[in-house]
């Protein structure tokens, strides 16, 4: 999102192929925003504690270090999020809660995308992916990024939060102000104003709803946080837009860039499209992959609380660290031919690929796991089980040229498809979609 954008496939090169030896390697240069898989293998091997002097940070790179991170709370803080996420946010996260308060909080927020809620979730993303799609079925062709996924994540998420769709190109363009403050990795001062600019407008536009649900409360996930009590006080408005803001991020982010990969790596293998299509209980398993393989979150920051020696470089107190999953993902001491995408791979644990002990590290783990991650299952198996009847014989769009972006958040920045539309439209959305074991 912030990273200058690349032309490269993940898998345009191979692992260590083009990439730079010595010292003169760096995160934050245009080479490595093009396509980071290309320098996996060799930070892993040769740099595994990799420092960037620019921002006085390092980053890992390796599976075991990448989870010792995530899992030690004391030893690695969520502290850096106070400057990283928290002026956005206009109060603290849910990341950066602890104790009881983080158990309270984190289940509140829980509850509303979980059980009867995620059901009920699951209708309302059907009818919104059908409403989106509807129009492009007779073309045959769409961007499955900037048509569908972008505007799909938003709607849901407003719809979840109990918020008026028509306001989606406001809120989505004031979010993604806040997205690009919290994954920048430098920002120029005008950016940063602009960031916390609409920081401002999203919370002012929230204050009144808040309020408004108090008073009226009903069955969306806002009037749950303001009728909701922690440590026997309602929480205050300050507080809860801080959790609004968190939703949206956390809803929005993964969805859209992990159904567009989702496509691309299907379109990329069409053996393995073609077993999906046959089945489509293989759809958790093709996601989980996905999320492997290309995790749209490709940078997790902690702060080291104490000294901290990772192969026998010692990361010093008070450092900034960030732990570099899309690298974690592809360590073969954690999977087998790391490099190869395979929806049927015996080390993924597909059961478990949603929870905190999922073998991938795509929606972090430990105590602070991301809040959506059975809304984003959801989403992501929901539509795709939709989308794949529908678009027959899919397939890129002649003259299209892949391109990924983002440094922090990785994903497609379009992906054009053509596809051979139904017959019968209406009766193809209808039918679709419901079959996905939600």
């Amino acid at each position: 999102m912030s990273a200058s954008p690349g032309s490269a496939s993940p898998e345009a090169a191979s692992p260590g192929d083009g990439t730079p030896a010595g010292s003169g390697f760096s995160v934050l240069s245009e080479d490595f925003a093009a396509d980071p898989y290309r320098s996996f293998a060799w930070l892993r091997e040769q740099a595994p504690v990799h420092h960037e002097p620019a921002i006085d940070s390092y980053f890992l790179s390796r599976y075991r270090d990448v989870k010792r991170v995530l899992t030690d709370h004391e030893a690695f803080s969520t502290e850096t999020l106070q400057v990283r996420a928290e002026p956005v946010m206009r109060g603290p996260v849910l990341a950066q809660m602890t104790g009881v308060e983080h158990t309270a909080k984190r289940k509140i927020v829980v509850r509303g995308f979980t059980g009867g809620a995620l059901e009920d979730q699951t209708r309302v993303i059907h009818a919104n992916a059908a409403e989106l799609i509807e129009p492009f079925l007779d073309r045959g062709r769409l961007d499955l990024v900037n048509n569908f996924g972008k505007p799909f994540a938003v709607y849901v998420t407003l719809d979840v939060l109990g918020l008026d769709k028509k306001d989606w190109r406001q809120v989505a363009a004031w979010h993604s102000g806040v997205a690009e403050f919290i994954t920048s990795i430098v920002l120029t001062p005008e950016r940063r104003r602009h960031c916390l600019d609409c920081a401002e407008q999203l919370e002012a536009y929230l204050v009144p709803v808040i309020e408004q649900r108090r008073r009226h409360p009903g069955e969306d996930l806002i009037s749950q946080l303001c009728t909701a009590e922690f440590d026997g006080i309602a929480m205050s408005n300050r507080e809860i837009t801080a959790l609004i803001i968190n939703v949206l991020a956390a809803a929005t982010e993964p969805a859209d860039k992990t159904l567009a990969l989702l496509f691309k790596h299907l379109i990329d293998h069409p053996e393995q499209m073609a077993h999906v299509r046959q089945d489509l209980t293989l759809l958790p398993a093709a996601i989980a992959e996905t999320l492997r393989y290309t995790p749209p979150v490709q940078l997790i920051p902690r702060q080291a609380e104490r000294d901290a020696v990772f192969d026998g470089t010692t990361v010093p107190a008070g450092a900034t660290v960030f732990c570099m999953i899309g690298a974690a993902n592809r360590d073969p001491e954690a999977f087998t031919a790391p490099d190869t995408f395979d929806i049927h791979r015996p080390d993924l644990g597909t059961a478990r690929s949603f929870t905190a002990a999922a073998q991938h590290l795509a929606f972090g783990t430990g105590l602070h796991q991301c809040v959506g991650t059975a809304f984003a299952r959801a989403q992501i198996e929901t539509v795709s089980a939709m989308l794949l009847p529908l678009l027959d014989q899919v397939r890129y769009s002649p003259g299209f040229h892949y391109r990924e972006t983002g440094l922090y958040t990785r994903g497609p920045a379009s992906l054009s498809l053509d596809f051979v539309p139904p017959r019968s439209k209406s009766s193809a959305v209808t039918a679709t979609g419901s079959d996905t074991g939600h």
